[in-house]
């Protein structure tokens, strides 16, 4: 493995640290995946450690002593480096690359190296979303300490959005104020869908600028984007990730001024609120206090989408609703020129009846659910689960961020 490059693709969450270790070589295009490591509960002790290497497996096991998200990252490194499966790793010094992926990119149109400028220019941006970016860049600071002589890149999601253009992404507001405080639709789920358009695209064995989609990364955090010549026309996402698609714990597109109703104290600053991160209660209760959650009192989807209760047949029924009016408004945009609607992200992947409620109710622009092939699981990135009569395709992708950081990386590293 000696000049081979290992890259680390990272993702950092209020509450987890997830890690993928890759080596890169010049013979093939796609880096190859040696380890797979998270740990949760970062928010509700006690952490817990899933890790899988070749053989070895590892789920959900108790770790102590870890209380932040630089210290999930150093065990993580640790366990890395003692794995005697990887046996051509030893040292952090052999860590070449450390990708990670920032949520808010503000203008930034791709992957940018991380030195000290930059990192200021990401905590500047923090404040466009601080429930977002801070976790982010907890682990590149601590990647500076732990990895000096790695190559630091974020890894956007709002990059892939760059594309859209101004009738899109632009509000109708003071432009003056607008261009000051940088507010615009961004759009996120980016690294996502980059990996969706090339894995779909592949699969239709067709150029990638040649693929137009409608993809839906549905997971407890969801978004539809419009993708037309295998670029992002539209996303539902907006300044931030709140907007569109209800989550978990967001509530998606509402009236702007029902907070105001619902809470006098919008304007003030929320309990995890800090010097570092300044959150008002709106944003509080928006991303946080709704969603599925505030309707029916559980995140688990699984649960909601099989219940009889009718607040879980309410929440399942706006999400359908929701996911319906993008789909609908996308075809549009893209003129009826799609060659698949492509159901991803956890929830994506996994809700064969949310895919059914939803593809009968497009049956009108020539969408049909295959029920047989749809009850199946997954066995490839890409699965078709539409009937071979559809006008159109209807397709499930296993959608892999880490993967997908880690293969631009490689790519970049060889052209460099």
């Amino acid at each position: 493995m000696d000049g081979m490059p290992l890259i680390l693709s990272i993702n950092a969450g209020s509450s987890s640290v997830k890690v993928s270790t890759y080596s890169a070589s010049s013979s093939t295009s796609s880096p190859n995946q040696l380890a797979e490591a998270e740990i949760s509960g970062l928010t509700a002790p006690p952490a817990r450690l899933k890790y899988s290497s070749g053989a070895t497996s590892i789920k959900g096991q108790e770790i102590q002593d870890i209380n932040s998200q630089e210290d999930a990252f150093q065990y993580i490194l640790d366990h890395l480096t003692k794995d005697e499966s990887l046996s051509d790793l030893s040292t952090r010094d052999q860590f070449t690359h450390a990708c990670h992926r920032v949520v808010h990119g503000g203008d930034y149109p791709g992957a940018h190296i991380i030195d000290d400028d930059t990192y200021h220019h990401l905590e500047d941006l923090t404040e466009l979303a601080p429930l977002h970016n801070a976790s982010a860049l907890t682990i590149v600071k601590a990647c500076m300490k732990l990895l000096p002589k790695a190559k630091n890149i974020a890894y956007f999601d709002s990059s892939f959005h760059a594309s859209m253009p101004d009738a899109v992404k632009t509000y109708p507001i003071d432009p003056q104020v607008a261009q000051k405080n940088k507010l615009r639709k961004y759009g996120f789920h980016g690294i996502s869908y980059a990996f969706i358009t090339r894995s779909v695209a592949e699969y239709l064995k067709k150029d990638t600028s040649e693929t137009s989609i409608i993809a839906l990364h549905l997971g407890s955090g969801a978004s539809a984007c419009a993708i037309r010549d295998g670029r992002s026309l539209d996303n539902s996402m907006g300044l931030t990730p709140l907007a569109g698609l209800p989550g978990a714990t967001r509530s998606g597109d509402v009236d702007p001024s029902l907070i105001f109703h619902f809470t006098h104290d919008a304007g003030q600053p929320a309990p995890a609120s800090s010097q570092k991160m300044h959150i008002s209660q709106a944003e509080d209760i928006l991303n946080k206090k709704s969603g599925w959650k505030a309707l029916t009192g559980t995140t688990d989807f699984g649960h909601i989408s099989t219940s009889a209760e009718p607040q879980c047949r309410l929440a399942f029924d706006i999400f359908v609703d929701r996911i319906c009016s993008f789909v609908g408004s996308y075809y549009v945009e893209l003129e009826g020129r799609v060659d698949a609607l492509v159901f991803a992200g956890g929830i994506g992947e996994k809700a064969d009846l949310l895919r059914k409620r939803v593809v009968q109710r497009c049956q009108c622009l020539g969408f049909e659910i295959d029920e047989q092939k749809n009850g199946q699981p997954m066995k490839a990135v890409i699965q078709d689960v539409g009937r071979e009569s559809a006008r159109h395709r209807t397709l499930v992708c296993q959608t892999d961020e880490q993967f997908e950081m880690a293969r631009q990386c490689a790519t970049n590293a060889k052209s460099s």
